[in-house]
């Protein structure tokens, strides 16, 4: 450039000497702006140059990237292939799932309707039953009330059971006193099933075979009226028990069975003789041989059978009232 400027300058010069100074001066001015313009598109081609070193290093740059992005976009389709086939593969498994699951969903409604029905039949039979246990419990109400109700009488009974007891034992002790001076004589009195009985053996009544009472059997007797006749609430049985020995043909009397009777029917007219008592109180049997106390054949055990028992029994009215309702 500098060459050029000396070779200009030297031309100038040579043409100065011959040209006018009017052409010369224009030369001077193209040949300045010349240069300027030079000046110019030397820097316009720096400011090119660096732009163009600049875009080369953007161009570089964005190759990179776009490599990576390549690569990324590959990598990117690899996965994506691969999603797609593992949706794909979802998507059969879901749907194989989905058809077994609708076979048991099927068998599942199935079940639920079975349990539904199941469970109505069993509210069906719940309600039947509940009318079943309400009819019971009304039942049973009833039932209740009968049984406190039997219950009172059966409070009822054991307290005139209770208070007959007593009047029992009170009497088997009034007995036991009146007729003491006769219990070493043939005479007992106990007690047996709510009774009391006074046993008299026939020695402390009869001659053997007789019928008629003696002094010592008037006087027990008499003893014993009067305790009857201040006991007017008790019954009185009177039976005649005999031994086993038949009588002889053509007796007075035909047999056992008959001489018992008559021992009892002498026994009662006795106490009626010796007390004030009512005549529809007394129960008059005769027994016979048929209920011995010894069954043995021996002359002890038919001393022992034959005797008169007199059976005292409370009055039994109101037992019977409650029993009867």
């Amino acid at each position: 450039m500098k060459m050029l400027s000396l070779a200009f300058l030297a031309v100038l010069f040579v043409f100065s000497a011959c040209v006018p100074k009017r052409q010369l001066e224009e030369l001077q001015e193209k040949h300045d702006q010349v240069m300027t313009d030079k000046e110019a598109l030397s820097d316009t081609l720096t400011t090119y140059r660096d732009q163009n070193a600049q875009l080369a290093e953007e161009v570089t740059t964005l190759s990179a990237r776009v490599e990576r992005l390549e690569e990324d976009t590959l990598h990117l389709g690899r996965q994506l292939r691969r999603l797609s086939e593992t949706h794909e593969e979802y998507v059969a498994q879901a749907e194989a799932v989905m058809e077994g699951k609708t076979e048991e969903t099927r068998q599942i409604l199935a079940r639920m309707q079975e349990i539904q029905e199941d469970l109505q039949r069993r509210e069906d039979e719940l309600d039947v039953a509940t009318r079943e246990m309400e009819a019971k419990e009304q039942e049973l109400s009833k039932l209740m009330a009968e049984v406190q109700e039997k219950e009172a009488r059966v409070d009822e009974l054991e307290e005139i059971l209770h208070r007959q007891d007593s009047i029992v034992q009170d009497l088997r002790h009034t007995l036991s006193e009146a007729l003491i001076g006769f219990l070493d004589d043939g005479l007992t009195v106990d007690i047996r099933g709510g009774r009391v009985y006074v046993s008299m053996e026939e020695s402390l009544l009869f001659e053997t075979g007789s019928t008629t009472v003696d002094t010592q059997g008037v006087n027990a007797l008499q003893q014993l009226a009067k305790v009857l006749e201040v006991n007017p609430d008790i019954g009185i049985m009177i039976e005649g028990h005999t031994d086993d020995v038949p009588f002889r043909p053509g007796a007075a009397i035909k047999d056992n069975w008959e001489l018992s009777v008559l021992r009892a029917n002498a026994v009662l007219r006795i106490l009626l003789e010796h007390g004030d008592i009512d005549p529809a109180r007394f129960i008059a049997a005769g027994r016979g041989e048929h209920h011995p106390i010894d069954p043995d054949d021996t002359p002890e055990a038919r001393r022992k059978n034959r005797r008169t028992e007199i059976i005292l029994t409370p009055e039994l009215d109101e037992l019977f009232q409650i029993l009867e309702h």
